[in-house]
């Protein structure tokens, strides 16, 4: 690593009297990978959105290249050379990659016609540089998830960006696009880019960053160089201030008789045959690899997406949930795993949104009443420890963990007996993880189903009674939680466990 490319001194901000960072240091050095991490509210986005462009601070400096640096706006901080890559991608998918790149600043030609040919070749050019084998007329929306992000790493490259801020950028990729992206990370470093790394996932930080800067209820509250002698437990300390290594979330319990039965489900290309039966007050979780089948499996349970074959049978009564209304009215709630989209309505209050599922409940006559709602509401908040000051809010005021919290809020609201929560902790910091586990625990323990759907194997064994598991769309095993390990898991959902199955079948038949 060279010298010091950012120095952020004594950053302080403060909204509506509430202070997001209270005197906050974090310096980056050229080639670093430096992760920023904390729980979700803890001041990481106030702290980038400073750097950015986007807020001006109360209080503090700035030194890029050891010169003081005025940031009143994200062009300033483009033509300072900092770019900021969103979680949610900034690219047009119906635009070729060349297109995405000089989208806004196209060149052209001495006649002034767009100069396709010379934009194909820088944008070849900064590809070239990363080590990448993408065509640079190809359509960005057939690019694998790992090939986006590097589509946006080389409009930054474009745009002679030094400091990248990297935001959540592995939520959305494989195992094996997650290393590729360190890849070419690491080859970023190498040619002096300096990355600013925002993640949850403790063990990617480990793995790919230089130094580590840990921010809690808006101040530092531990830096250093990443080492062999710094665990995932010892930053998870740091962000939460308690220990999270000894916190368990299961409890054996008494299940009841079978709530939901799925009989030989099919729905074109992405799942077949699934059978499986679910009881009261059971956790079951659902693993595998990306594109394995089980969102739709489950978006087609709750209706919003067609069978082909098979049937399904919700507490003894056959059932053709053909609407999410009618899933609803069945009992079934689907937390989806991209809550920002599908979960939220983001121009609605907290309050609003806890209760949507269920508004007709709210009507005195024609009109909503307001009162009966807030306090619903306020139970809501109470029981599920939802951190808002105001339900009346935009629930875009609030961190990841707590929106998740007013979704399972919405559901319980509408009466579901059935929960299916798709990847629940998804983008959520480990806090609040440990939170969503125990109100899972709790909500079994009431008595309510529950199926978790996650990519994360440990996550499933957590909290879960019995783990399936799917594998290019069929249900090829469930485990019950003595069988479940990782290593069990992950036989079933690589194919490996069928293949020895089918060479057994075969030496036997020998």
């Amino acid at each position: 690593m060279d010298g010091l490319i950012l120095d952020m001194r004594n950053m302080r901000k403060s909204f509506l009297g509430q202070a997001a960072l209270r005197g906050v240091d974090f310096s980056l050095h050229a080639g670093e990978i430096h992760a920023l991490i904390g729980e979700n509210g803890a001041g990481k986005t106030t702290l980038m959105n400073i750097l950015g462009g986007v807020v001006l601070p109360d209080a503090g400096e700035i030194l890029v290249n050891g010169r003081h640096a005025f940031i009143p706006t994200p062009a300033a901080s483009h033509r300072l050379g900092i770019s900021f890559i969103h979680q949610e991608l900034n690219l047009v998918n119906d635009l070729r990659v060349y297109e995405n790149f000089f989208l806004g600043a196209e060149l052209r030609t001495a006649i002034g016609f767009v100069d396709e040919q010379a934009m194909c070749a820088r944008t070849a050019e900064i590809l070239g540089t990363l080590d990448v084998a993408i065509d640079p007329r190809e359509m960005v929306g057939a690019l694998d998830a790992s090939y986006k992000q590097v589509v946006e790493i080389g409009r930054a490259l474009l745009a002679n960006a030094k400091i990248l801020i990297m935001d959540e950028p592995t939520t959305s990729l494989t195992d094996h696009e997650i290393r590729y992206l360190f890849t070419v990370m690491r080859s970023l470093a190498q040619s002096g880019v300096s990355v600013i790394f925002i993640s949850h996932k403790l063990k990617e930080v480990l793995t790919v960053c230089d130094g580590y800067t840990v921010l809690r209820d808006g101040s530092v509250a531990g830096s250093g160089r990443v080492s062999p002698s710094v665990s995932e437990e010892d930053l998870a300390r740091l962000m939460v201030g308690r220990e999270m290594a000894v916190e368990h979330f299961y409890e054996p319990r008494p299940l009841g008789g079978t709530v939901l039965a799925a009989e030989h489900l099919s729905s074109d290309r992405s799942f077949r045959d699934v059978s499986f039966e679910l009881r009261r007050g059971e956790i079951l979780g659902f693993t595998g690899l990306v594109g394995d089948g089980r969102t739709e499996l489950f978006e087609c349970i709750f209706g919003s997406r067609r069978k082909t074959g098979g049937r399904l049978v919700v507490e003894g009564a056959p059932r053709n949930l053909t609407h999410p209304q009618k899933a609803l009215a069945a009992g079934i709630g689907l937390a989806p795993k991209n809550r920002k989209e599908n979960a939220l309505i983001k121009d609605f209050s907290v309050r609003s949104n806890a209760t949507i599922a269920r508004l007709r409940g709210f009507l005195r006559g024609p009109f909503i009443d307001s009162r009966r709602e807030e306090l619903r509401t306020q139970e809501h908040v109470k029981n599920l420890n939802i951190k808002v000051t105001d339900i009346n809010l935009p629930i875009t005021s609030l961190s990841g963990g707590n929106q998740q919290k007013v979704v399972l809020a919405k559901w319980i609201e509408a009466g579901s007996r059935i929960m299916i929560l798709d990847n629940p902790t998804q983008g959520i910091d480990v806090g609040a993880k440990a939170e969503i586990y125990h109100i899972v625990m709790r909500m079994a323990r009431e008595g309510k189903s529950i199926i978790i759907l996650s990519s994360e194997i440990p996550e499933v064994l957590k909290v879960c009674d019995r783990v399936a598991v799917m594998y290019h769309g069929e249900l090829v095993g469930i485990l019950d939680r003595d069988n479940a390990t990782e290593e069990n898991v992950m036989m079933y959902a690589t194919g490996a466990k069928r293949r020895a199955d089918a060479l057994q079948q075969e030496r036997s038949h020998a």
